[in-house]
C-alpha cells in the first residue's frame, strides 16, 4: 500500500491486499440525513443549558406587553377604552391575543417548550450524577509532582499510624483506599454537594413552573370595597373586580360573610399615614367572630387570604332631581390622591331621575377643606371640615350601553358640564357642599345633601393553594445555586509507605475542578497530623516514583 495525498489507493504492484477506497471522499454520496437525525438533532438543541437561558429569558420578553397592554381579564373596561381610542388598532392586536397576552397560544408555547427543556437537561443530569455517587473516586495517578499543589516529606508516624491519621483528616470526603506492597494509596474527593446544588436548582425550577401553572389554573382573586357598617357576602357578582383559573367554577368560593364594623387609621402630626386598621366581624358556618385586619397582617378566612390594598372617605349623599324626587342615596367611596391632606378624587352617577336628564357629578372630597379664592384644599387627613367640591354634568351617562365603565371615572361623551359666563368667556360651575348641608344643583338640576362621612376599605381576597409550594421551590432553588456557586470540588491524593531505610514517607496532591485559592491550605490541613514538629529536623523528598512503589528519597 502506498500513501497519497488523495488517499489510500490499492498498489499496482502488489500481488495481494486490501482494496482502498473506489472513489474520492470528496465525490462520495453524502449521508442522508432523516426524520429521526432530525429529531434527534431538534431534541439536543431544545434540551441544552443554551437553550433553556434563552427561553428563560424569551418568557421574560413575551411577558412584557400584558405589564403596558390593559388585559381583558383584569381591566375589561380598559380593553373597551382602548376599543374606543383605536378603532383600528385593537382588532389587530386582539386577534394576537395581546389582549389575553397570560392565556395566549404563544405565552404557553414558550412556557411549555422551557418546561421540556429544562426537563429533558436536567433529568439525564440527575441520573448520571446518581449514578457517580456510587462510583467509588478514581484511582490516585502515579505522579504527584504534575500538580501544582503537591506535597513530600518523612513523616515521625509509623506507616499505618500516618495512613489512619490521613484517613481521619479526610473526614466528610469519600475515600478510596488501597493496600499493596505496604504502600497505602488513598484517593479522596468531595465537592458532590455542588452538582446536587446544580440539579436542585433547576428541578426547583420545574416545581416552579409546576406550582405556577396549577395555580393560575385554579386560583382566584377578587377586590372589593366595603364602606362602614356594610356586609361583603362572598359571591361572584359581589366583588367589584374578579380574576380566576381555568378550571375555577363559582361553587368553589367557600359562603362567609365579612362586616366592616370600623375602619381606623393613624396619621402623624405632618399628615403621614402611620397605621391602618380594619375591624371586622365575620360569620362563617353559622358562627361569628371579631378579627383584626392590619397592613401586611392578612386574614385567613374561606380558604382565602384577605388583605388591605386601600382606603379613604365615602361621603353619604342623597339626590334629588328636579322634579324633587329621591334620584340617589348612599356612600360614594373617593380615592385619596395625596398623603398628605388626603384630597380625594370622585364621581356620583346619578341615573334614576324622572327628568329628561341623567346627572353625574365629579369633583373631590376634602377632609379638612379650606377655600382660599378660587382655591379649595385640606389642611389634614383627619375629618375636621368634610367639604366636597363637585362640577355637574347633565345628558346621558351610557350606563346602557353594556359597556363596562370605571366607577371613578365619569364618560362625559354625551354629556353637557353647566357652566357660567364670567369675565373673558365661560367657566364651570362648582358646587361646594359641607357636612349636613343641603345645596341646590343649577340648571334645575336637583338638589344635593351631604349627610356623613363613614369610611371605605379596600379588600383584596386571593386563592391560590400553591403560594406555600412556590415559596418552598423558589427558597430550594436559592440553596441549590448558592451550593452550586460556592462548594468547591476537591480531590486529594496521598500515598504513604516506607524507603530502604524504614522511614514513612508520605507524598500528597491536590486537584480543584475549578480555580480553588484555598486548595492549598486543604492540603495542608490533611497532612497536619503527619508532619514532623517544627522544631524537629524536616527531610524533604522529591518525588520518584515507580509504578505504584514507594517514593525514593533524595536529601536536600
Amino acid at each position: 500500500m502506498r500513501y497519497r495525498p488523495e488517499g489510500l489507493v490499492q498498489d499496482p504492484d502488489a500481488e495481494d491486499g486490501p482494496p482502498g477506497p473506489r472513489e474520492d471522499a470528496a465525490t462520495a454520496a453524502p449521508a442522508r440525513f432523516g426524520l429521526r437525525a432530525w429529531l434527534r438533532w431538534v431534541w439536543r438543541q431544545l434540551t441544552s443549558m443554551r437553550v433553556a437561558l434563552l427561553l428563560l429569558l424569551l418568557l421574560a420578553v413575551v411577558a412584557i406587553p400584558g405589564s403596558f397592554i390593559p388585559q381583558r381579564d383584569q381591566a375589561p373596561e380598559g380593553v373597551a377604552q382602548y376599543y374606543a381610542d383605536y378603532p383600528d388598532l385593537a382588532p389587530i392586536m386582539d386577534r394576537f391575543s395581546l389582549f389575553d397576552v397570560y392565556a395566549s397560544p404563544w405565552f404557553a408555547a414558550v412556557y411549555l417548550l422551557l418546561f421540556i427543556s429544562l426537563v429533558g437537561c436536567i433529568v439525564p443530569r440527575a441520573v448520571d450524577h446518581a449514578r457517580a455517587l456510587r462510583t467509588p473516586p478514581p484511582k490516585a495517578p502515579r505522579r504527584f509532582t504534575r500538580f501544582d499543589n503537591h506535597a513530600a516529606f518523612v513523616s515521625p508516624l509509623g506507616a499505618p499510624q500516618a495512613a489512619d491519621a490521613v484517613t481521619g483528616a479526610l473526614r466528610g470526603y469519600r475515600i478510596r483506599r488501597e493496600e499493596a506492597e505496604g504502600v497505602t494509596t488513598l484517593s479522596a474527593e468531595k465537592g458532590y454537594l455542588r452538582e446536587a446544588g446544580n440539579i436542585t436548582f433547576h428541578l426547583a425550577l420545574v416545581g416552579l413552573l409546576l406550582s405556577v401553572l396549577y395555580g393560575s389554573l385554579v386560583h382566584y382573586r377578587g377586590q372589593v370595597i366595603v364602606v362602614e357598617g356594610d356586609t361583603f357576602a362572598n359571591s361572584r357578582l359581589a366583588y367589584d373586580s374578579f380574576d380566576s383559573g381555568v378550571w375555577y367554577a363559582d361553587g368553589d368560593l367557600d359562603p362567609f360573610r365579612m362586616t366592616l364594623e370600623e375602619f381606623t387609621a393613624e396619621f402623624t402630626d405632618a399628615g403621614r399615614a402611620v397605621d391602618f386598621q380594619a375591624d371586622v366581624t365575620v360569620t362563617e358556618d353559622g358562627e361569628s367572630r371579631a378579627e383584626v385586619i392590619r397592613l401586611n397582617a392578612p386574614l385567613r378566612v374561606g380558604g382565602a387570604a384577605v388583605s388591605l390594598q386601600g382606603n379613604g372617605y365615602a361621603p353619604q349623599v342623597t339626590v334629588r332631581d328636579g322634579n324633587g324626587e329621591l334620584a340617589f342615596s348612599g356612600a360614594v367611596p373617593f380615592v385619596p390622591e395625596d398623603d398628605i391632606g388626603y384630597t380625594s378624587r370622585g364621581v356620583i352617577k346619578v341615573p334614576d331621575t324622572t327628568t329628561d336628564y341623567q346627572v353625574g357629578l365629579n369633583g373631590w372630597f376634602l377632609p379638612t377643606g379650606v377655600v382660599d379664592g378660587d382655591q379649595a384644599f385640606s389642611l389634614s387627613p383627619d375629618p375636621e371640615n368634610p367639604m366636597l367640591v363637585l362640577d355637574v354634568w347633565y345628558g346621558d351617562l351610557g350606563l346602557d350601553l353594556g359597556v363596562p365603565q370605571n366607577v371613578y371615572e365619569l364618560d362625559t361623551t354625551a354629556m353637557t358640564q353647566v357652566t357660567e359666563e364670567v369675565e373673558g368667556g365661560q367657566e364651570p360651575v362648582r358646587v361646594i357642599v359641607t357636612l349636613g348641608e343641603t345645596v341646590d344643583l343649577p340648571e334645575g338640576l336637583g338638589s344635593i345633601t351631604f349627610e356623613a362621612v363613614p369610611r371605605f376599605a379596600g379588600f383584596d381576597l386571593r386563592y391560590d393553594p400553591t403560594l406555600g409550594w412556590v415559596l418552598a421551590f423558589a427558597l430550594l432553588a436559592l440553596a441549590g445555586l448558592c451550593a452550586s456557586l460556592f462548594l468547591p470540588r476537591r480531590r486529594v491524593f496521598a500515598r504513604i509507605g516506607t524507603d530502604g531505610q524504614g522511614r514513612t514517607v508520605v507524598t500528597a496532591a491536590a486537584l480543584a475542578r475549578n480555580d480553588d485559592p484555598g486548595l492549598g491550605r486543604e492540603l495542608e490541613r490533611v497532612l497536619a497530623p503527619v508532619r514532623p514538629a517544627p522544631e524537629q529536623a524536616v527531610e524533604q523528598v522529591q518525588e520518584h516514583q515507580d509504578d505504584g512503589g514507594a517514593p525514593a528519597r533524595k536529601d536536600v
